[in-house]
């Protein structure tokens, strides 16, 4: 058996007052899955669940993202979560909070036997 990438996915969710990093990345995430309908693990003969996710997640500040509420976005499979510093953070007039934009890629692999890979 191998690991073989199958699906790249991207997608960008705001949270436009609270200054919510994890609700931005959620959003964003969300995004990016629910505008496909991978059928790749049917055509395959492969469990949907068997599906490994590589998530990445671009934030001003990293260290602000639950990468558990991130992950419980997943529908199929099990996945990982990295958070790095990207997105946008936009001050609102008053200076007293921001609208946050951050993006997601999620990297969809399958484990495949060697003669389909």
């Amino acid at each position: 058996m191998a690991m073989k990438r199958m699906v790249l996915e991207i997608g960008m969710g705001t949270d436009i007052r609270g200054t919510d990093y994890t609700k931005a990345a959620v959003r964003a995430l969300r995004d990016a899955l629910w505008h496909n309908s991978l059928t790749v693990t049917s055509a395959l003969g492969v469990p949907i669940d068997s599906m490994k996710v590589e998530v990445k997640i671009g934030v001003p500040k990293p260290e602000a993202v639950d990468t558990a509420q991130v992950l419980a976005v997943l529908p199929h499979g099990t996945g990982t979560c990295e958070v790095v510093e990207g997105g946008l953070e936009i001050p609102n007039a008053s200076g007293t909070g921001s609208t946050v934009m951050a993006t997601a890629a999620a990297v969809v692999w399958l484990d495949l036997p060697e003669e389909t890979v």
